[in-house]
């Protein structure tokens, strides 16, 4: 049986990049009788960036609704939020000690974050690896299912369980490997770059109808007229509908496209459609847990923090014995 983890921030209401690229991804993983999946909320990283306590508690709960709308079975799989499992800071701290600071100065997203950074780069941001590797090694994981830019994390892990296992000339840890989906690799936000919260180019599926068509119809485009043939590979729009509709419907729309006499709105209208056609059930339950039911979300994160602890609890004393704190 496979280990699979995969953590979620809770730094905002997931995007469809977050669920296109990390959630449905993980969800089939557990759907796998040979697979053993912990998904969690990373709301411990989520400091890094967002302070404010109620903001957190709101975007928390939404990660949560998400995997649950999308069909997460939390009687196979282990499902709980990171800060309520406190062994995951106290390994981050025998990490710590492991870790050479140029590793973490090489760190290819804490230089993207520190320069785009307008005020004082917190110490959270820099160390942020190791906490993920504390996440990743806490669990024996041995599948961690990311995209293109968590490669290095994933290698960094790698390297630090590496060290203390050599040190203690013992297995301390499992070594994880990444699982990335080449075409999941990237979602482009509606501007052409990463799909990100950062960069306020996502577009939200939860959102109200009217507030997301406002979000599609801001999808950037070229200026071919009208009655021309246009490139379907190119087209932020059409990317972001290849990636939801069947070969069918995206071989259509790519006609389209081509013939001519096809405008960008037409287009953007169809992958709108398509959006509230194919996550109806997904937006149904997501507001059920936020709206109407929020005890039946909090009974869920509640039993899989006890799951989650068990686990956890055997690792931090394996650990405890080898570095000499029992």
């Amino acid at each position: 049986m496979a280990r699979i983890l995969t953590g979620i921030q809770s730094s905002g209401r997931p995007h469809l990049g977050n669920i296109l690229g990390a959630i449905k991804p993980a969800i089939d993983l557990s759907k796998h009788p040979d697979n053993e999946s912990f998904l969690f909320i990373a709301d411990l990283h989520s400091l890094t960036t967002i302070k404010d306590g109620p903001t957190r508690r709101e975007f928390t709960k939404s990660v949560a609704a998400t995997w649950l709308a999308f069909g997460l079975d939390t009687s196979k799989n282990t499902f709980w939020r990171q800060s309520r499992v406190a062994e995951h800071t106290e390994l981050c701290w025998y990490l710590n000690c492991f870790t050479p600071i140029p590793m973490l100065n090489n760190a290819t997203s804490f230089k993207e974050k520190s320069d785009r950074a307008t005020g004082a780069v917190n110490t959270g941001l820099f160390v942020y690896p190791v906490l993920q590797a504390a996440d990743i090694l806490l669990y024996d994981a041995e599948i961690i299912p990311v995209g293109k830019d968590q490669r290095q994390h994933i290698e960094m892990t790698r390297d630090i369980a590496s060290t203390i296992n050599r040190h203690y000339d013992d297995e301390v840890f499992v070594l994880p490997e990444p699982r990335i989906d080449d075409r999941l690799m990237t979602i482009p936000g509606i501007d052409g770059a990463k799909m990100s919260k950062s960069y306020n180019n996502y577009i939200d599926i939860f959102l109200p109808e009217n507030e997301l068509w406002k979000v599609i119809k801001k999808i950037k485009s070229d200026s071919t007229p009208l009655e021309d043939p246009k490139n379907p590979d190119t087209d932020i729009t059409f990317q972001l509908y290849s990636l939801l509709a069947s070969s069918e419907q995206t071989a259509a729309l790519r006609g389209l496209y081509e013939g001519g006499n096809y405008g960008y709105g037409t287009a953007k209208k169809a992958l709108y459609e398509l959006i509230l056609s194919q996550f109806a059930i997904e937006r149904e339950r997501y507001n059920y847990y936020i709206i109407d039911n929020p005890d039946a979300l909090e009974a869920e994160l509640q039993a899989g923090e006890e799951k989650a602890r068990a686990v956890a609890g055997k690792t931090i004393a394996r650990v405890r014995e080898k570095l000499g704190f029992t």
